[in-house]
């Protein structure tokens, strides 16, 4: 376990950790000043690529933009989603994962859970792969958006989902889209941090798309704070930029070799 993934644990129940998605090495590299972690994630997928959802999502497409990322970050932990499809049984799982680990140079990887794949986490982190685990809404296996742990069943396998996790060697885990009372209470039961997505302040560290707390994506839910909108600002200077070639502005002088 790295001195970075260290830190990060021993920040439970002390200080907060902030956690934001990079696709490219600038972003990672602005964002790298104030986050704990930088997460690459399969949001790629929609922010980037305009996919309807993570589910398409290429390995080789997740590692490129890590290559990116990892050349921007100097103090975050640096964790990469493994896309769907690619962490089927333990031996694709330990292959892609090395794979990922030696191409990017990133600190981790995250896997979300299917309530299934405990043993495949219990595989990694024995062959010395850090793993973050991924609870609740998970978008590569659920079909339909939905708040978790609105009834006594519900919460009594979420816990035991998070609980299971956690043996198998997970240093972290997201909670995503779980109700608060039910986040607090899985925060207090785990040694290990949670991280909130839609989950209450009650987690050990909350985590969003960059481009949703920027005004980019489009995609507003309850759960994301828009501190700024970028795409009127983008498009007003791109206005700008138009008006001063159609009226001989731009260039100038100044701007000719």
């Amino acid at each position: 376990m790295n001195k970075k993934i260290k830190k990060i644990i021993r920040k439970k129940n002390k200080s907060k950790i902030v956690c934001l998605t990079a696709y490219s090495k600038k972003m990672a590299s602005i964002i790298d000043q104030d986050c704990d972690i930088v997460l690459v994630g399969d949001s790629v997928a929609n922010v980037i690529y305009g996919m309807p959802n993570t589910h398409k999502i290429e390995l080789k497409t997740i590692i490129n933009h890590a290559k990116a990322v990892r050349q921007g970050i100097k103090n975050s932990l640096m964790i990469i989603d493994m896309p769907k499809g690619t962490y089927k049984n333990e031996k694709q799982a330990k292959a892609n994962a090395k794979m990922i680990l030696k191409q990017t140079r990133c600190d981790a990887i995250k896997i979300e859970s299917n309530n299934k794949n405990f043993q495949i986490i219990k595989n990694l982190v024995k062959n010395r792969i850090p793993v973050m685990g991924h609870i609740g809404y998970t978008p590569q296996f659920k079909k339909k958006f939905k708040i978790y742990g609105s009834n006594l069943r519900e919460k009594r396998k979420l816990i035991n989902e998070a609980i299971k996790i956690e043996k198998a060697g997970a240093f972290s885990i997201v909670l995503e889209c779980i109700k608060k009372d039910l986040a607090k209470e899985i925060s207090e039961i785990l040694k290990i941090p949670t991280i909130g997505i839609g989950s209450s302040v009650h987690c050990d560290g909350q985590i969003l798309v960059t481009e949703d707390i920027l005004g980019m994506s489009g995609f507003y839910p309850k759960f994301v704070k828009k501190y700024v909108n970028l795409n009127r600002i983008i498009a007003k200077t791109v206005r700008k930029y138009s008006i001063d070639v159609k009226r001989k502005k731009f260039p100038t002088k100044k701007n000719a070799f």
